[in-house]
Formats: C-alpha cells, sequence, structure tokens
C-alpha cells in the first residue's frame, strides 16, 4: 500500500518529485499554468495532471473526483501563491486576490480531510500584517480540524547548494495526534556549495547581459557586489538606488564557486537580485538554475527559456522537499497503517 498525495499549485513539479522520491504516489496534480503542466506530463505521463483553474476544480465533488473516502488520503500538499505574502511588491496578504488562493487549498483540505498536510511558502509570511495573516491561517487549520505546527527552513541545509528560506507547515488530524509524532527533518552536517552541483552542466540556453551590462560585472570579483566597482561605474550602473539605504548586496553581484547561491528569482536579469556566473559575466542558463534548485539533468522543461527559468525559479528545491517528505512518511509510519 503506497501512500498517496495531492498537490495543489503542482507548478514544474519540485515538492511532487521530492515526494515522490520519499515514497509517495501522486494520485492527482493541480496547475493552471500550461507550460508546467507540459513539464509535468513530459517526464511522469502516468502522473494525473488536472490543467485547471482551483477556484473552479474546488467546486466539484473532490472525493469522486480522486475516487477517495473522505479521511482516506494520506497527504495534501502545495504552495499557494506566495506573491502577496513576499517581502518585495504589494504586501496586501490575504486581501489580495492570490492570497485568497489559500482559501481554496483549506477547501481541499474540508472536502478531502486527509491525515496530514504539507503546506510550504516564503518566509515573508510569518511577518505579514504583524504575523496576523499566518496566525488566521493556523486558526483555519485548527478549525478544520489539524494540529498544526510551522517552521522556517532554509534549503541549504538539506543538500541544495542555496540559500532559500521557506515556510513549511504541516498540520496532523486531531483524531490521529496520539499516533502520528512529526519531527521536522535535521540539518545536513555538510552544505553545498556551487562547486560541488555545477560541474558538468549539460548545454542549455541562458540569458544574456547586454554588453554595458557585462563588462560592469567584468570588473566584480567572485563574491563581490556593487561596492568592488569603481565609484563612478557604481553610480551609473545603479542610478538612483546608489543613494538608497541598506547594504543592497544583491546588486551587481557575483557568487564565487565557494558559497550557495543566493535565492533564484523567475528572472535572472533582474538588477536588484543579481545572480552573476562566478567566472563568466553571465546569469546561470536554465540547467544551472536546474542544478541549483536540485533537479536531476534528467527532468525536462517545456517551455521557451524565460518560461523554463520561472518554472524553475518558483520551484521547491526538489531535496528540500524529499527530506521533509521523508520525515512525513516517518511519521505516517512508512507504508504500515495509521
Amino acid at each position: 500500500m503506497k501512500r498517496k498525495c495531492i498537490e495543489l499549485f503542482a507548478g514544474a513539479g519540485g515538492l511532487a518529485l521530492g515526494l515522490e522520491k520519499a515514497g509517495f504516489e501522486e494520485i492527482g496534480l493541480i496547475e493552471i499554468d500550461k507550460k508546467a503542466c507540459d513539464t509535468l506530463r513530459l517526464n511522469r505521463p502516468n502522473w494525473n495532471v488536472i490543467e485547471e483553474d482551483i477556484v473552479e476544480f474546488s467546486k466539484k465533488d473532490l472525493l469522486k473526483e480522486f475516487n477517495l473516502q473522505k479521511g482516506e488520503l494520506d497527504l495534501l500538499s502545495g504552495g499557494y501563491p506566495c506573491q502577496s505574502f513576499s517581502y518585495a511588491g504589494k504586501r496586501l496578504g490575504i486581501d489580495d486576490v492570490r492570497g485568497t488562493m489559500f482559501y481554496y487549498y483549506a477547501e481541499f483540505l474540508k472536502q478531502l480531510h486527509p491525515k496530514m498536510f504539507l503546506a510550504e511558502n516564503v518566509k515573508g509570511l510569518t511577518t505579514h500584517d504583524g504575523g496576523k495573516t499566518l496566525q488566521t491561517m493556523l486558526e483555519v487549520f485548527q478549525d478544520l480540524g489539524y494540529e498544526v505546527e510551522w517552521k522556517v527552513l532554509d534549503a541549504w541545509d538539506y543538500g541544495v547548494a542555496e540559500k532559500r528560506q521557506r515556510v513549511v507547515i504541516i498540520g496532523i488530524r486531531t483524531d490521529l495526534k496520539d499516533k502520528i509524532k512529526f519531527e521536522y527533518p535535521k540539518p545536513h552536517e555538510y552544505k553545498p556549495v556551487l562547486r560541488d552541483v555545477l560541474q558538468d552542466v549539460p548545454e542549455s540556453e541562458g540569458a544574456k547581459y547586454p554588453e554595458k551590462k557585462k563588462k560592469v560585472f567584468d570588473l566584480v570579483p567572485p563574491g563581490g557586489y556593487w561596492k568592488d566597482l569603481p565609484d563612478d561605474v557604481a553610480r551609473d550602473y545603479m542610478k538612483s538606488c546608489y543613494f538608497m539605504g541598506g547594504g543592497r548586496t544583491g546588486i551587481a553581484r557575483r557568487l564565487s564557486w565557494d558559497e550557495p547561491s543566493l535565492t533564484l528569482t523567475c528572472s535572472p536579469m533582474m538588477k536588484q537580485t543579481d545572480r552573476c556566473h562566478p567566472d563568466e559575466s553571465r546569469p546561470f542558463t536554465t540547467r544551472e538554475y536546474a542544478r541549483i534548485q536540485s533537479f536531476p539533468d534528467n527532468w525536462e522543461f517545456v517551455g521557451k527559456m524565460n518560461d523554463i527559468y520561472k518554472q524553475i525559479g518558483n520551484a521547491v528545491p526538489v531535496e528540500l522537499a524529499r527530506n521533509v517528505g521523508e520525515s512525513i512518511m516517518e511519521a505516517l509510519g512508512g507504508n504500515e497503517d495509521v
């Protein structure tokens, strides 16, 4: 008997692939983005990929859709869209339309009543609106009959050569709280750096800096950023940002081989979040992006270059997902009955 999982907001499959590696059987993956769905289908033709708007799909009889009894599902997983909970951009939270995607996640919980759930989000959720947004979510989960805990995990602690912090919320159905004991995975002793993951990367397309920007990066040493530039070059490159407060350490940032990547973004060309290759004056290629996010080389991505960057930049690192998935599997007692 394999443990069954349904994935919401599946994206290009980082979380689902990690859970599969941990031993879960994916019986349904819901995603609205066509290119991400094509990626899922290409890599896992046997997966039940549902290319639909979750707002509409959640109106259906979900037990019937997945041929389940209430309470039978082992795990509901997914990261509802996090734009409105991020430190960057508008911070409207639950009032923002994307923020209310949380409620559709809750609707799945309510209908399916799985034994456990996994919800992940950006670290910014913990402080959003003074912590009220997260508190509201936890209360909704509790009202639906779950014991809930959360923790901020850094992918770098779990075999991923990237500093990427995510809130991982775990729920255990209250009637099973005495049988299921969950512990977050322990950080690994060794934390990988770019040198460990960017050897012999398969050829792939990648964005290129305009010539003027490339010349700026030619002046930045590995591990350096805008403060390593001549002052006149820094002023010209940064424009008004030059006079802003804060370290602005993401501007004109060249990574070194002996550090992890900073969090990869959906576009490798944003000035505030430069992540330049350690040796060459260019962004990482799409395949280097995938390596950093711990996707295997045989996981192929569908779409144009910018679609692929977006799919990988939005993904949960596979190894982080696997580590959390193994802890959930252990809490459920492996493949024994709970």
